[in-house]
């Protein structure tokens, strides 16, 4: 008989933790204000990552010679283009 009430006990008390999961899902789920501010925090992880990796890649780009030597060379062409313009 111990051990019956004992194994009973047991089941009970098992029962109560899932119970307590259960309920504790079903609140999460029903936090909408949460779930929200949650997909709101990812997306701007998600975003600045993004911006980090494209920041990079202008930076080096921005920083290579040949893309001084090209914007040179448009600024100049468009002088000259301005100068012959007014004559």
């Amino acid at each position: 008989m111990t051990e019956e009430r004992e194994a009973l006990q047991e089941e009970i008390a098992q029962t109560r933790e899932e119970l307590g999961e259960t309920v504790e899902a079903l609140v999460n789920k029903a936090d909408v204000k949460a779930q929200v501010h949650e997909k709101v925090e990812e997306s701007k992880d998600e975003l600045r990552s993004k911006k980090r990796v494209l920041t990079a890649q202008i930076g080096g780009v921005a920083r290579e010679p040949a893309t001084y030597w090209a914007i040179a060379g448009v600024a100049a062409a468009l002088l000259a283009l301005g100068r012959l313009r007014r004559l």
